[in-house]
């Protein structure tokens, strides 16, 4: 059975999960907009602000409500988590390594895990608004979460400050530097 991609069936899914599974007691099941907690500045390293809703009982998982002021951007950088960003509104760009894709209102920009990534807001006048939704929860519980930031830079600066550290297959385990940041 194919996990994701275009050979992915829900059916087939949905039929391979265990009747045996019981339902989860974890609570609380809505977190408001107000109960969004804002991380500091001081840990964010860009422009955007994010409101993570870190009072949802998820085991694996994040989510963030992320903006980018008009006209700014997110900080380059890369993680070992994978990353979903749902775009609620505005419209703009991203580079991903040597990709760059446009985007606007209901679409969905994925991230994979461990590239050099970049998301500009492309309107003079309005934020952009994401849902972000990323998978640290987990690789953080199994002690491999990784996050580096190079700053407001291209990603050609990027690589060239983090040269030793090219080998996207095995990356060097270490703990966070002054260069990481872990919102």
């Amino acid at each position: 059975m194919a996990q994701s991609g275009q050979d992915f069936s829900m059916a087939e899914f949905l039929g391979a999960i265990s009747e045996t599974v019981r339902p989860s007691s974890a609570r609380p099941i809505v977190v408001t907009a107000a109960e969004l907690e804002t991380l500091p500045a001081g840990q964010v390293h860009n422009p955007t602000t994010l409101s993570i809703a870190g009072k949802l009982p998820t085991a694996t998982f994040e989510i963030f409500r992320q903006t980018i002021p008009p006209g700014l951007s997110s900080d380059m950088q890369r993680h070992h988590h994978e990353t979903v960003h749902f775009v609620i509104s505005g419209e703009g760009h991203s580079e991903v390594e040597d990709e760059t894709c446009s985007w606007s209102a209901g679409d969905f920009v994925y991230t994979p895990p461990w590239t050099w990534h970049r998301h500009y807001n492309d309107s003079p006048e309005h934020p952009v608004e994401f849902l972000t939704i990323e998978n640290s929860r987990l690789l953080g519980l199994l002690g491999v979460g990784r996050r580096q930031s190079a700053g407001l830079v291209t990603i050609k600066e990027a690589r060239d400050r983090f040269r030793e550290d090219t080998r996207q297959d095995h990356p060097r385990p270490q703990g966070p530097t002054a260069e990481e940041n872990t919102p």
